[in-house]
């Protein structure tokens, strides 16, 4: 049956703006930007081999609104480092720091349609 989760995706307002968040601000590589069926559209990665990408399509409906409860969650190497840069980039957090246990801590932080990205650094 399945054997790899492919891509996410999300349907945003203004690619530029959310390639900008994504790419330009935490760090994202654009894999690829086509155009398909009228709709512009970025695919998105770390730049690993076989990593789940994250396909962003412009439109100006949004099928899943940011409430519904969806996250995207990215693991940080240390997570005290990008709650600095994401000061600095003037980026406020929605949530946390939150540590569930002692082998997590992760925050909340808002893209350009309000999607949550969680932001985790798994503890040794």
């Amino acid at each position: 049956m399945l054997t790899k989760l492919n891509w996410i995706t999300l349907r945003v307002r203004n690619l530029d703006a959310s390639i900008h968040f994504y790419h330009h601000l935490l760090g994202m590589l654009v894999q690829r930007r086509f155009e398909s069926r009228g709709r512009q559209i970025a695919m998105l990665g770390l730049g690993l081999t076989g990593e789940t990408l994250l396909e962003l399509i412009e439109g100006s409906e949004q099928v899943l609104q940011p409430e519904a409860g969806i996250s995207i969650g990215y693991e940080v190497a240390d997570l005290d480092i990008a709650m600095e840069r994401l000061a600095e980039m003037h980026i406020p957090l929605l949530r946390g720091p939150v540590q569930p246990n002692s082998r997590l801590r992760f925050i909340y932080i808002a893209d350009p349609d309000g999607f949550e990205v969680q932001l985790a650094e798994h503890l040794e």
